[in-house]
């Protein structure tokens, strides 16, 4: 029986910061994101690491994407790639990716996929086969490290898992792709589902909609309160995998950063809502009235 994220569930679990802390206390983010086709999603997902305490952010990702980030975040370092089919991150960087180093994996955002070329959809599978397996901490996989995730399960190969824990955060359109369940099945079972994944991908599963399903692999779920249809739209999914990321990068177990990040995205689009208005808010304003949200409970 899922449970509800309380506030009080969220910030028991997000502790102050000692008076001694240093950027090397709250970990490292390596974001793996972005295109010439979707180059807000990595900025967008690098700023909701910012954001959400990471000590530090690094953004690997195409010549046009680093360019943007320059000037719009220069808190966050950066690891300019070689391009590959559409503008996508080729999988000869590989060998570099491995050298940064990083105690989470953030790896999905702005990718690009079939939407693009079959041959960027090939490529971008070839960076979560490789980079994935690979990694020693932690990871979120998301947007369309999901979708080539789902090309693997239909190749009848294993879900690909760093050594620490992993996170995935599918909308439902993904977990369809992910599981082969149709739209009208997922939705009458939303935590059965998520919770039957999680076990067996050995993985937190983040299942996002109205409501959101986060399911555990030792049986743990919860659902989350929060959030309004404002943030149905592109970008919205971008800031919470940073949050995420973030959180995990801090030092929280995946379960509890999964619940306090989609907690407090919905907590912080829902002010955001409050001035800006359903239709009239954007993904990034969510950032802002998340710095109050922590300024407020003294984090």
């Amino acid at each position: 029986m899922a449970v509800e994220i309380t506030e009080e569930f969220v910030w028991q679990s997000i502790p102050p910061r000692a008076r001694d802390s240093h950027k090397g206390t709250f970990g490292s983010v390596l974001a793996v994101a972005g295109s010439a086709f979707y180059r807000g999603a990595a900025l967008l997902a690098a700023e909701g690491a910012l954001r959400t305490g990471a000590g530090i952010v690094t953004l690997a990702s195409v010549e046009p994407v680093v360019s943007a980030a320059v000037t719009r975040l220069p808190e966050c370092c950066l690891c300019p790639c070689k391009e590959g089919a559409q503008g996508g991150i080729a999988p000869e960087n590989v060998p570099l990716l491995r050298r940064q180093k990083a105690t989470v994996l953030l790896l999905g955002p702005g990718l690009g996929s079939t939407a693009q070329s079959a041959a960027r959809a090939t490529e971008t599978r070839t960076l979560v086969q490789q980079l994935l397996p690979g990694f020693a901490g932690a990871a979120v996989l998301d947007a369309d490290g999901l979708n080539a995730a789902a090309q693997l399960l239909a190749e009848g190969k294993p879900f690909p898992h760093p050594a620490g824990e992993l996170v995935v955060t599918p909308h439902p359109g993904e977990m369809a792709r992910l599981t082969g369940f149709l739209a009208a099945e997922l939705a009458a079972d939303r935590e059965g589902i998520a919770l039957r994944y999680a076990k067996e991908w050995n993985a937190v599963v983040v299942l996002k909609g109205a409501h959101t399903v986060v399911a555990s692999p030792d049986g743990r779920v919860c659902v989350n309160p929060t959030g309004n249809p404002g943030l149905a739209r592109g970008g919205s999914g971008d800031v919470l995998a940073g949050m995420l990321a973030a959180l995990l990068a801090c030092g929280l177990p995946a379960y509890e950063a999964a619940a306090c990040a989609v907690y407090l995205h919905g907590a912080a689009a829902d002010r955001a809502a409050a001035k800006r208005g359903e239709y009239g808010m954007l993904p990034h304003d969510i950032l802002p009235e998340l710095g109050a949200l922590f300024a407020e409970n003294q984090r």
